[in-house]
């Protein structure tokens, strides 16, 4: 098995970390001032006060900041839901526990969200979740999904268990991009929401055992597994 590469945020690990910090809160305040596109990189460096040198030694790009901040957001998440999974064995509690543990953590970043959707939103932006880009991120987020699933009572069929780490982090994907759009106060739209559809995941996971609907399951899981790798439609679209 190959290395994991170091993500953007642990690059320069060490090395003024103060510095970091100052340039990435630079950039996020401007990103959400001007925008993605319209910030540059001598910008931010002119708002944290450091020359533009020092912050390419940094951050290579501005698509770099903005992975250094998915990794913050990611470690803050971690540092949540420590106790809170440490103490609960139910899976649905457990679930319940990691994604207002998420919601918690990222409100503060609430606008700043709003402001990057702009771009990451595009399938051909390495800002995008799901881009080769994100990759050090997103598999350490289904990993965390991995420890939910470990330290629970769930025992789910093996092929289940196998791709349900990345179903459950698809799950909060599908409820971090509501919270983006939710303007209620509180966000209590979006805590509403997982507190009605937390229940009914489970409950369809629990449902994936029955010998009944094995057939059912296992084709279901066969259309993630093709949609998730895609070499089928690696030539792009048709027609």
């Amino acid at each position: 098995m190959s290395a994991k590469p170091a993500s953007p945020g642990r690059k320069k690990a060490g090395k003024g970390e103060e510095t970091r910090a100052k340039i990435l809160e630079a950039a996020l305040a401007l990103f959400m001032e001007r925008g993605f596109e319209q910030t540059t990189m001598r910008a931010v460096a002119e708002e944290a006060g450091v020359s533009l040198g020092n912050a390419y030694y940094y951050f290579e790009s501005k698509e770099e900041l903005v992975q250094a901040f998915y990794e913050r957001s990611h470690e803050e998440h971690l540092a949540a839901t420590a106790s809170r999974l440490e103490a609960e064995r139910d899976f649905r509690k457990r679930v319940l526990a990691t994604l207002h543990a998420k919601i918690d953590t990222s409100e503060p970043y609430h606008r700043f969200s709003g402001v990057l959707f702009r771009s990451a939103a595009d399938p051909h932006s390495p800002l995008n979740p799901f881009s080769d880009a994100s990759r050090a991120v997103r598999e350490e987020a289904v990993q965390l999904m991995e420890r939910v699933i470990d330290g629970s009572s769930l025992d789910p069929p093996a092929d289940l268990r196998r791709e349900l780490p990345y179903l459950l982090w698809l799950y909060e994907m599908g409820v971090i991009l509501f919270w983006i759009f939710d303007t209620s106060r509180g966000r209590g739209r979006t805590r509403h929401l997982i507190d009605r559809t937390v229940p009914i995941v489970t409950r369809l996971i629990s449902l994936g055992g029955n010998p009944i609907l094995a057939p059912l399951r296992k084709a279901v899981l066969k259309l993630i597994r093709e949609l998730r790798d895609g070499d089928a439609f690696a030539g792009g679209d048709a027609g």
